[in-house]
């Protein structure tokens, strides 16, 4: 070795021990005893040391729910939403039904929904929305847009039903374990001089698309969430995607109101039954029988030889009628004979004489 290199090292590395004690232990346990009680640079103290442990995350995102809840939670925050108020008019491109809880909207036109809490909710707070088929043999299936209308789209979440308009820090999401997608949007405040925070919805397909929907209702889901996927509030309400909302709201309206009085009739009868016995319809019978015998109408007849006719008809029938009156005075004039006797007729003589 180079005498002048030898000479500009550390006299430290040159005084560790040359044999090593014949151990089971470890090579860490080793190069701790043997060599961390000389003088290395300080980088080098660890270098076979265990990689520091990492902290557990302080919250974890909650797995999402493989059937999704729509109850409606107000929470401690008393999370609420509304709509504005808009009418049937067939120009109407979005319309909400307080009766039925139901949006009625046009493809891809804004709808503008009313965010509304008692309190501030926490830093950084999302509202999440999310659709879900309503009825039970299809809630399982995730709602997606129709083939037809994700193949017009250029947009990366193409398949996405709902969209936010007018945020660029909306995220579209879709769950790995279950599929379903839903939109988040950071939830803002009320402006001053306002108590709520409106977002804005719009549906890309039609509720009648093929391959889509396919004519099957739908729910949305709107929930108040924390970073961390926390449920504070949850609201839910129908929605109709359709060429004429307005006309489809009162239609709707209208069969809605039709069903509910036809149940109230039903319960009505049900409670309160009329009378009904066999006497009083057989005397009601007799009754109507013996006014309409009595009853007197007026014909009028074209030509004589018509009425003379029908005159000879009506004569024999009154004459008939006659016949039969009188033969049932006769039966209750004749006395009744007494048992095991016989009733004489004239000219004849009893036994007794």
């Amino acid at each position: 070795m180079d005498e002048g290199y030898a000479q500009s090292e550390d006299p430290a590395l040159y005084s560790l021990p040359l044999s090593l004690p014949l151990s089971q232990d470890s090579f860490k346990e080793l190069w701790e005893s043997h060599f961390l009680d000389q003088t290395l640079p300080e980088g080098l103290q660890e270098p076979f040391g265990l990689p520091p442990e990492v902290p557990p995350e302080a919250s974890v995102t909650p797995p999402a729910p493989t059937v999704p809840t729509t109850t409606d939670y107000a929470g401690e925050y008393d999370f609420r939403i509304r709509f504005q108020k808009s009418g049937t008019a067939k120009s109407v491109t979005s319309t909400y039904s307080q009766q039925l809880n139901k949006l009625y909207c046009q493809l891809a036109r804004t709808c503008p929904v009313e965010v509304l809490v008692t309190k501030d909710p926490p830093q950084g707070a999302v509202l999440r929305a999310t659709a879900v088929y309503k009825k039970t043999e299809h809630v399982a299936d995730v709602v997606r847009r129709c083939p037809h209308h994700q193949n017009e789209d250029s947009v990366e979440h193409r398949s996405h039903l709902i969209r936010v308009e007018g945020s660029q820090l909306a995220q579209y999401v879709e769950d790995q374990h279950t599929k379903r997608q839903s939109v988040i949007v950071p939830y803002e405040p009320p402006q001053l001089g306002s108590e709520c925070t409106t977002v804005l919805l719009s549906y890309m397909c039609n509720s009648s698309c093929m391959g889509g929907m396919n004519r099957r209702p739908i729910l949305t889901i709107l929930t108040l969430e924390t970073p961390e996927g926390q449920v504070l509030g949850r609201r839910c309400f129908e929605v109709r995607v359709c060429a004429c909302p307005g006309r489809d709201r009162k239609t709707e309206e209208a069969n809605a109101d039709k069903t509910q009085n036809e149940t109230k009739s039903t319960k009505k009868r049900k409670s309160h039954p009329s009378p009904d016995s066999t006497g009083v319809k057989k005397a009601k019978a007799v009754s109507s029988a013996e006014e309409d015998d009595r009853e007197v109408f007026t014909l009028q007849i074209r030509g004589r030889e018509r009425y003379e006719m029908l005159k000879k008809i009506n004569d024999g029938l009154e004459m008939l009628e006659k016949d039969k009156d009188n033969k049932k005075k006769v039966k209750q004039e004749v006395p009744v004979p007494s048992s095991g006797k016989r009733l004489l007729q004239r000219g004849e003589r009893s036994d007794s004489d």
